[in-house]
């Protein structure tokens, strides 16, 4: 899946802030995020919406601990990513481009993208995925004092979104085809009209 490839520079983050520190670990979320546009921009694809917030807000947090080398613990630095992806996605829904409208456009035909279906699809998918992201805020405040519970709380919303994210759209399909064949299938007289 594409959309969780969007994600990675989250996971390079995540690995490189354990094994190396807060700083090392932003530079990698902004190395990883900016080898996503590259790639992209290699493929003649678009710069992608989620891509360009991630390099933003990795870069910046880098550049801000750089230059201020504040005393963050692992938990704060971990709940500002969650808030600044939150707000990344929100702004995503509130400038029109719910950010996992773009990945979906690479599945589908493009004579589908301005269909009103597919595109309440995906903000209904971007709402979901911020859900999820407020469900780490979550996780991260409860792994200060019960690490195991927030360590389960971040598995089970990233598992649910990622489920909901692969499973909606065919639901979406599925409902949309039972319509068009029940609005194909001529009206029959009731008993009660014929004679």
């Amino acid at each position: 899946m594409n959309i969780l490839l969007g994600f990675s520079p989250f996971l390079a983050f995540a690995i490189v802030e354990h094994l190396s520190g807060i700083l090392a670990g932003l530079t990698a979320g902004a190395v990883a995020a900016l080898a996503l546009i590259v790639r992209d921009a290699m493929r003649g694809q678009p710069v992608k919406v989620l891509e360009v917030g991630t390099v933003i807000l990795f870069g910046a947090l880098a550049l801000y601990a750089w230059r201020e080398q504040p005393a963050w613990s692992i938990a704060q630095v971990r709940m500002v990513v969650d808030a600044g992806l939150l707000g990344v996605v929100l702004a995503s829904m509130a400038i029109g481009m719910p950010f996992t409208l773009q990945y979906a456009r690479e599945r589908v035909a493009p004579e589908l993208w301005s269909n009103p279906t597919f595109v309440r699809t995906n903000y209904v998918i971007s709402g979901v995925w911020a859900l999820a992201f407020l469900g780490l805020i979550g996780a991260d405040l409860v792994m200060r004092t019960r690490p195991g519970a927030g360590a389960i709380l971040t598995v089970v919303a990233i598992y649910a979104a990622t489920r909901f994210t692969q499973h909606y759209p065919r639901h979406v399909a599925q409902s949309v085809a039972q319509s068009r064949q029940q609005s194909a299938t001529p009206f029959q007289d009731s008993p009660s009209q014929t004679r």
